[in-house]
């Protein structure tokens, strides 16, 4: 069936009518928190009755609200997998979004979100790079750049609608995958709120009338199916523009106490999202296995001619190359039980593997410099101080990191996507003469890596060496030399 054929998706097509409070301000637009958080929403309107209504603000200049708003914030969530034991094949019409709002086009509405009667709840996907300072940022110069920034003057507006009230507080809940986003995300805040010299009692307020949450997110979603989109597409009356598909699996693990418990009623859904004191023993499990095998595999895979994860996991060189990092060079620098980590880690690799999807190794390319520090970076230096010798899996991965950043490979565009001001110094970096100067100085950046890691002892030689092997030889070939030479 084509697409000119079918019906517009919208709310009167779809039969779904009903509106819903503002109960959620949610900032990010993409697949991730569409295939994740809404999705968790809506399941607790329709079997709870949450009730809840999200406004979705769009966090960059360009985005996917005009999308949005024009399906009245509805689509469609394909989730296939293996759940307990059962092949499952699920589609959800998702309709918890009422709204969303660009805020570099129409400000007034964003702020005005402040005055929802209803509100209760602010969540946030903005990738790692997002929970950031941005000087540049003052409180009535919009919009601002920063999501701190945004977050910061929201809330002062509710703080002076509402005149203090401190039942009018809200529950932050940052879906960021950075450790301690919550804190982190609040820190930022309170220093925007003594740099632009607002009010004590505003400072009170945050303080005490609202509470931050820290979270761990867990979910892979290879997002709009672009490959498939005809089958998927046939399995729908209208045209929807927002497909995205997911698996099965999901955790969420969110910091907090009866308190939260009482306002969100997860218990009375089927899913595997827990309200814990301390979510820092699943973070770092999660983050260092799932997360650094994807960010490990990206530049690496994509170099070497794989355009999806299954792919990647399927192959005989990058499958075992993948595979290998993980367990023989992040397990070892972790410290929970090898049993337990093993285990975790062959589930994951299960997922990757998962028939029913198509994760794009493109689509998880975005900010891969930020996403190789938090993921990718602690277990190299980890591996490097326990066993005093540099992972080899892991180091040429990160030089495939940065011939990626060249942006172009064998006459073809890579789809290097980042912070403009990353793009613009990487540029810079890749016009030396010598992968010596180009090793230097990406090493050397302190604002990518949060060290000067030249300091790494023998770093600087193994990535110079393999970046020299990846351009002469190939990822295959050239890693074959590199690590007979360092082994």
């Amino acid at each position: 069936m084509e697409n000119t054929q079918l019906k517009r998706l919208n709310r009167k097509n779809a039969g779904l009518t009903k509106e819903l409070p503002i109960k959620v301000i949610q900032y990010g637009e993409g697949n991730f928190l569409r295939a994740f958080v809404d999705y968790i929403i809506d399941k607790l309107n329709k079997e709870t009755g949450f009730n809840a209504g999200v406004a979705v603000v769009q966090p960059l200049a360009g985005g996917l609200i005009d999308v949005l708003n024009e399906q009245d914030g509805l689509y469609n969530l394909f989730m296939k997998g293996v759940k307990k034991g059962k092949e499952l094949q699920l589609n959800e019409t998702i309709s918890c979004i009422q709204k969303g709002i660009n805020p570099y086009d129409k400000y007034e509405d964003y702020l005005k979100l402040a005055e929802e009667e209803e509100l209760e709840f602010l969540i946030s996907n903005t990738t790692e790079a997002g929970i950031a300072y941005d000087e540049a940022d003052t409180l009535n110069e919009y919009p601002h750049k920063s999501f701190p920034a945004k977050v910061t003057a929201l809330l002062y507006k509710r703080f002076n609608h509402f005149e203090g009230d401190t039942s009018k507080g809200l529950t932050i809940i940052p879906c960021e995958l950075i450790n301690y986003n919550a804190d982190t995300l609040k820190e930022i805040i309170l220093r925007y709120a003594e740099i632009w010299q607002l009010e004590d009692e505003f400072v009170n307020w945050i303080e005490n009338s609202n509470s931050f949450h820290n979270t761990l997110v867990d979910r892979i979603v290879p997002g709009y199916p672009k490959d498939d989109i005809e089958a998927y597409q046939n399995e729908l009356d209208y045209e929807d523009k927002l497909i995205v598909s997911a698996e099965v699996f999901l955790l969420w693990v969110i910091e907090g106490d009866e308190k939260l418990k009482a306002k969100i009623p997860f218990s009375k859904i089927d899913e595997n999202v827990l309200i814990v004191k301390d979510m820092q023993p699943y973070r770092t499990r999660k983050v260092r296995i799932l997360n650094g095998a994807h960010t490990s595999m990206v530049p690496f895979s994509l170099l070497y001619g794989n355009e999806t994860v299954k792919e990647t996991v399927d192959d005989e060189f990058t499958g075992k190359f993948i595979k290998e990092a993980v367990f023989e060079e992040i397990n070892p620098t972790l410290s929970l039980p090898e049993e337990e980590l093993n285990s975790f880690a062959s589930e994951v690799f299960d997922r990757f593997r998962n028939p029913f999807i198509k994760h794009q190794l493109s689509s998880i390319a975005l900010n891969s410099i930020s996403k190789f520090k938090v993921r990718v970076l602690p277990s190299l230096l980890a591996f490097q101080k326990k066993f005093n010798r540099l992972p080899l899996k892991l180091t040429f991965a990160f030089a495939c990191l940065i011939r990626f950043y060249d942006a172009k490979w064998k006459g073809k565009s890579l789809p290097v996507q980042d912070d403009e001001q990353v793009m613009s110094s990487m540029k810079k970096i890749w016009e030396l003469h010598s992968y010596n100067e180009i090793t230097e100085k990406v090493l050397g950046k302190t604002e990518f890596w949060g060290v000067n890691l030249n300091e790494i002892p023998e770093l600087k030689e193994h990535i110079t060496f393999a970046l020299e092997v990846i351009d002469n030889k190939g990822v295959r070939n050239g890693y074959e030399v590199y690590s007979e030479k360092f082994s």
